[in-house]
């Protein structure tokens, strides 16, 4: 992306699969992508080139994830474990067992203590792997995805009932909100913390519009249309509170944000109004 617009850079082939996941290694300069029940890649983001296939013999990568410092990746794999690599290819440790489904998101809280996972179809597995403690958030609907806040201390959990549970981890895991009002019927939406210090909570939904939340209210303060398809996930921006992505089936990405920065002056609670400010 540069004064003359956005261009093609890579094109990363060599999976046989479906591609699954994608994610930025924390320096920026390489990329992890998982193809569906095959293997996870690491490549160079300059350059394009593979630099490391990780793979279990018989077995298939189901999600994938880095280490906060680089120095690791972590793989869900289809018999249900997680696995800890060097990026070298070489396996360093694997948890065995219930550890997390074919289709889940997995995060590493930034002290790299913690692996997080669905291990069951309503359970959410917290792996503490210095202290070798399991903890669970036990929910009463399937989850279909959940993401973690940039402290470390609360994980947004979507619910199969159209229901988004924020849950406190710091301590004892303790249901702190719930959020309402988006649809969602047929696919995955996925959801995320954003603005001032993390103080909402967004989400996509199926009726094309992108809902926001006070994180500590639970009140919906906007529903914002422009899409003419489902919204599939939102991203907060992670250094400029004012702005928000999305992606919808209509094949487009919005980008959000405030149409007056003095309205940021507003009460926390009142949260301004947002426009979309180009569309794709």
């Amino acid at each position: 992306v540069d004064a003359n617009g956005i261009s093609l850079k890579h094109k990363l082939s060599g999976h046989q699969k479906p591609v699954s996941s994608v994610s930025w290694s924390p320096d920026d300069h390489q990329l992890l992508t998982c193809g569906v029940e095959e293997v996870v890649r690491r490549w160079d983001a300059s350059s394009g080139e593979c630099l490391s296939v990780y793979e279990k013999a018989g077995l298939g990568m189901v999600s994938c994830g880095w280490s906060p410092d680089g120095k690791w990746i972590f793989s869900g794999v289809n018999d249900k474990s997680i696995s800890m690599w060097e990026l070298d290819g070489r396996e360093l440790e694997c948890w065995k067992g219930q550890r997390t489904l074919k289709i889940s998101d997995l995060e590493i809280t930034s002290d790299g203590k913690q692996i997080i996972s669905i291990c069951r179809e309503t359970a959410i597995l917290l792996l503490d792997r210095e202290a070798k403690v399991e903890r669970f958030i036990e929910e009463d609907q399937t989850i279909t995805s959940f993401s973690l806040s940039r402290d470390n201390r609360f994980l947004l959990v979507n619910l199969l009932n159209q229901e988004i549970h924020l849950w406190s981890i710091e301590d004892d895991l303790k249901l702190v909100s719930k959020y309402r009002g988006h649809k969602r019927t047929r696919f995955i939406i996925r959801s995320c913390f954003g603005g001032l210090e993390q103080a909402f909570v967004a989400s996509g939904s199926e009726d094309s519009l992108v809902y926001i939340w006070h994180r500590g209210t639970g009140e919906l303060v906007e529903a914002l249309p422009g899409h003419s398809g489902a919204v599939n996930c939102v991203s907060w921006n992670p250094t400029n509170p004012h702005m928000l992505a999305s992606a919808s089936d209509d094949r487009t990405i919005r980008i959000w944000g405030l149409n007056n920065l003095r309205a940021k002056q507003k009460d926390i609670h009142g949260n301004g109004i947002h426009y979309s400010n180009g569309g794709t």
